[in-house]
C-alpha cells in the first residue's frame, strides 16, 4: 500500500481487526518511509460493477463517491458514522446481489433515497432534490405532499 504523505511503498500493517460488523477488515499502516500512520479498509467485491448514466455514459461503480453523495446530504446533521457506513455497505451488496455487471443510475438513487428516509427526513429531501432535479418551490411541496401521504398510510 503507498503512503498518502510521502508516496512510498515501504508500509507495515501494525493492526488488523475486522469492522463493518465482519463486512471489511479495517488495517492501521505505518510508513518506513517517513513515518506516518494511517488506515485503510478491505472490503470483499463480488463484482465489478459499472454504472450507466443517463446520457448512456458508462464509468466504473465508486462507493466512495456514493460515500461523499450520502454525506453532502447529511452535511450539519447530527448522524452516527456507522449507521452511515452500514447503509453504503448495504447499497453496494445490494448491487452486487443483483446479478447485473451494468447498473442504472436510476437504480443507486433509489437505494440511497430508500436508506435516507429511513436514517435522516431532511437529508433524504436534499438529496431527493437533486436526484429528482426539482426546479421550482412547488417540485418540494410536491414531494414533501407525498412524503407526508405515504407516513399517513
Amino acid at each position: 500500500m503507498r503512503c498518502p504523505f510521502c508516496g512510498s511503498d515501504e508500509t507495515q500493517v501494525k493492526d488488523s481487526r475486522p469492522a463493518e460488523d465482519g463486512a471489511s477488515v479495517r488495517r492501521r499502516r505505518e510508513c518506513s518511509a517517513c513515518g506516518g500512520r494511517f488506515t485503510t479498509f478491505e472490503r470483499v467485491q463480488l463484482r465489478e460493477l459499472m454504472v450507466v448514466k443517463n446520457t448512456g455514459k458508462r464509468a466504473p461503480f465508486d462507493r466512495d463517491k456514493l460515500m461523499r453523495s450520502i454525506l453532502i446530504a447529511l452535511r450539519k446533521r447530527e448522524f452516527e458514522p456507522e449507521r452511515v457506513e452500514q447503509m453504503v455497505s448495504g447499497i453496494v451488496r445490494r448491487l452486487e446481489a443483483s446479478g447485473e455487471n451494468e447498473i442504472e443510475t436510476t437504480k443507486v438513487g433509489e437505494l440511497v433515497m430508500e436508506g435516507l428516509a429511513k436514517l435522516d427526513d431532511v437529508a433524504y429531501v436534499r438529496y431527493a432534490s437533486v436526484y429528482k432535479n426539482f426546479r421550482e418551490a412547488k417540485d418540494f411541496e410536491q414531494f414533501l405532499g407525498k412524503m407526508d401521504e405515504s407516513e399517513q398510510e
